[in-house]
């Protein structure tokens, strides 16, 4: 008897999760599609009842950051949101937050996977770029003028860059310093320090 669309939607979305977050931590080359499965605990063989390739698994994998129904454990989706603060602001700092530096296999794609993407297929490209516009659009959305489109793009530069540079040192404490600092260029950057940036 076959599966139901019930099934193979929860079985693909084991599969996704799954590579999420193997990938996220390991990387796209050293993550086999094998490993992706006995994670997932599904058989090798039913990969491919899913996907056509581990690229397009990737892809999916890139893309899924932007589903909202889960939020990660470093956006903290318990806390009510301060009416004081933007959701451009609560982003910043969620995204500089000591637990989204520490979460290796929840983070954003945007900091995780960069060297991966630069080298992966136009699949996973336009995934990436998906996930980098939408951060672009929630960021400008909460800027001010002037410039707000620059400001945003400085700030996603600020965000992922900063990330990807602290995450890359083994000095903890240089890494920290250096996440900090890039935390307050990028509340600046936005105005949430009290001042619209020059």
């Amino acid at each position: 008897m076959p599966y139901s669309a019930k099934h193979k939607r929860a079985t693909r979305e084991r599969i996704l999760e799954s590579a999420r977050r193997l990938f996220n931590s390991k990387g796209f080359a050293e993550v086999s599609i094998g490993e992706i499965m006995a994670d997932a605990d599904l058989s090798h063989g039913g990969f491919y009842r899913h996907f056509s390739s581990k690229g397009e698994l990737y892809a999916e994998a890139v893309r899924r950051f932007l589903c909202q129904e889960a939020p990660k454990p470093w956006q903290d989706g318990r806390k009510p949101p301060s009416r004081r603060k933007t959701r451009g602001q609560r982003i910043v700092d969620a995204y500089f937050s000591q637990a989204h530096f520490d979460d290796r296999e929840q983070c954003c794609p945007l900091i995780g996977l960069p060297s991966d993407v630069a080298r992966g297929d136009d699949r996973v490209k336009a995934a990436y770029r998906e996930v980098l516009k939408r951060l672009l659009e929630l960021l400008q959305a909460d800027l001010k003028q002037p410039r707000a489109r620059e400001r945003a793009l400085a700030l996603v530069a600020l965000c992922v860059g900063g990330l990807v540079a602290s995450r890359s040192l083994d000095d903890p404490a240089l890494a920290g310093e250096l996440r900090r600092a890039a935390h307050r260029q990028a509340l600046a950057t936005g105005g949430w320090n009290g001042a619209l940036p020059g």
